[in-house]
């Protein structure tokens, strides 16, 4: 059970991801070449439309295909998106006026009101806190506790 990373940051040709296309919610079937992909591994690939944004999915089954040679297809399980769309937002600290502008994955099938809801978990991730209505860096989220 390995993980095997094919985001666009690594452009390692030898080890690439040719297509990841959704085969229906969480599930999906992807191609590539090189990594020696088995069942139960873990894929780390980047979120189509994003810069930085990327999912994880677990190999459910893989075909190693003899021509080309090194190349595969896989079909994977992962994050349920029933119309994925990318967002850029922008917070600021209230402490020390830190900016940072970030990109959110959002299910749009769930709706407008759901975005906040979204953009607010990717910030937790990004390590910035929300308390009563104000937004924390990092740095300053520490000072406070």
């Amino acid at each position: 059970m390995a993980e095997h990373d094919f985001r666009y940051t690594l452009l390692n040709p030898a080890h690439t991801l040719t297509e990841c296309r959704a085969l229906m919610p969480g599930r999906y079937q992807v191609t590539g070449s090189g990594g020696s992909i088995r069942p139960e591994d873990t894929l780390l690939v980047t979120l189509r439309g994003s810069r930085e944004l990327s999912q994880r999915l677990v190999v459910e089954k893989v075909r190693h295909l003899i021509n080309p040679p090194g190349q595969w297809i896989a079909v994977a399980n992962g994050p349920i998106f029933r119309e994925l769309e990318i967002l850029t937002w922008q917070v600021n600290c209230d402490d020390c006026g830190k900016s940072l502008d970030f990109e959110f994955a959002h299910d749009a099938a769930n709706g407008q009101a759901q975005r906040s809801q979204s953009a607010q978990a990717r910030i937790a991730e990004l390590g910035w806190e929300e308390r009563q209505g104000r937004h924390l860096c990092p740095a300053c989220k520490e000072h406070a506790q």
